[in-house]
Order: structure tokens, then C-alpha cells, then sequence
């Protein structure tokens, strides 16, 4: 029995383009944490606002949550995007 469907094809994208994606990055608290993010959010995003930009410190004190949205307007960008923040040296997790 066969459903007329190829099971070869890709799998679509369950994120509809473009669309607003928020991206949580965490670093230790230092001073151009949050400039190293907007920078490369801009780099991804020409129309990205920092206004929108949430902080979230540790309970601590020596980490801070960095919470941006972007204008999301493919997978090859959101990729990018999170290979490009993963690998600064002030960012230690990107979700």
C-alpha cells in the first residue's frame, strides 16, 4: 500500500519565515558581554533592536542570561547565527 507521499523529501520547517525568534545566550557577567551579542545579532539581523534585549543575572552574580529576538528568515541563518555565537569567547551556552 502506498500513500503517494516520498518519504525522501526534507523535512519542512516547523518555524514559519520570517518570524520573530528569541535566542538565549549565557556568558560569564563581563563588561562587552552584551555589545558582542548585539553586535552579531546586527550581523544576522540588520533590523535587530536592542531595545528588545532582556538580562538575567545568576543568582551569584558571575553569569548573565543575555535574551535577544531576532528576525528569523531561514534555518541557514538561525545556523549561522548560532554556530557564529557558540563559538565567541565570552558566550558559554546558546539555547
Amino acid at each position: 500500500m502506498t500513500t503517494g507521499k516520498s518519504t525522501d523529501t526534507p523535512q519542512e520547517s516547523l518555524i514559519q519565515y520570517p518570524s520573530q525568534f528569541p535566542i538565549k545566550v549565557m556568558g560569564l557577567k563581563m563588561e562587552g558581554m552584551v555589545a558582542a551579542v548585539t553586535h552579531i545579532a546586527h550581523q544576522f539581523d540588520p533590523t535587530f533592536d536592542p531595545a528588545g534585549i532582556e538580562l538575567r543575572e545568576s543568582k551569584g552574580g558571575k553569569y548573565l542570561g543575555v535574551t535577544i529576538t531576532i528576525t528569523a528568515t531561514s534555518r541557514e541563518q538561525l545556523d549561522e547565527l548560532y554556530r557564529t555565537l557558540s563559538t565567541h569567547p565570552m558566550v558559554k551556552v546558546v539555547l
